[in-house]
């Protein structure tokens, strides 16, 4: 599942991994974004202790099938720098999750500081979106945060029969608290998921940024669009 930051992705995590027959990843090459960009993220020293750090060695264990049947992974598309290899995205089953960029960044700018478009992936999540569908001959599934919290029960079978597995009532709540895969910097950025206990639905309050980060959810939007067009 290839999303920006900010964009209910950790509850999407929690409803695949309450499944009985589901293993997650919490970005994966989180670890290794940070030693190539040498960002300073909120617990950077313990997500470097935490993960495996190269590319290419997270990329072949992405690849490599989980103890279950399913095998859910969260990947934030701005880890993608443009220098990686993405070709192994090919040979896996690909879906986005996709929200408004106000939105985004209403809740990213509450997190860090240092906002960018760079910074919520909405470019890369594009161009991955891109190879997916050269490579599909068609368009991968699509969902948006907004329209999936709106009826969560008609997206996940939507999202699932799309993904050609089976949905499952147990998607839809599961229990509070930390979860076993929870990435390390869980402790920072998921006290409102460790709260939830599902899919609750997005606030009818009007979003008004401020100026500079305006701007950014403007360049943001084409590509939030472009891929709007093909939501299941």
């Amino acid at each position: 599942m290839w999303s920006g930051p900010r964009n209910i992705s950790t509850a999407m995590m929690y409803a695949f991994c309450n499944r009985a027959d589901c293993a997650g990843w919490d970005e994966p090459f989180y670890g290794a974004y940070l030693k190539a960009t040498g960002l300073q993220h909120p617990m950077f020293t313990e997500i470097m202790a935490a993960n495996e750090c190269e590319f290419g060695t997270v990329a072949e264990a992405c690849l490599r099938p989980s103890a279950k049947p399913v095998f859910y992974q969260k990947h934030m598309t701005h880890h993608m720098l443009p220098a990686i290899d993405r070709s192994f995205i090919r040979t896996l089953t690909n879906a986005f999750l996709i929200r408004s960029p106000e939105k985004v960044l209403a809740s990213y700018a509450k997190k860090h500081d240092q906002v960018s478009l760079h910074a919520i992936g909405f470019v890369e999540q594009a161009e991955i979106f891109d190879v997916v569908a050269q490579h599909l001959g068609h368009a991968p599934p699509v969902v948006d945060a907004d329209v999936h919290l709106a009826n969560p029960r008609l997206s996940l079978k939507k999202l699932c029969a799309s993904l050609a597995i089976s949905f499952d009532e147990a998607m839809l709540q599961w229990p509070a608290g930390p979860k076993s895969c929870d990435g390390v910097w869980a402790l920072h950025w998921y006290n409102a998921a460790w709260a939830s206990t599902g899919f609750e639905k997005s606030p009818s309050t009007p979003i008004s940024l401020p100026s500079h980060l305006q701007r950014i959810a403007d360049e943001a939007r084409p590509y939030y669009e472009r891929l709007l067009k093909h939501l299941l």
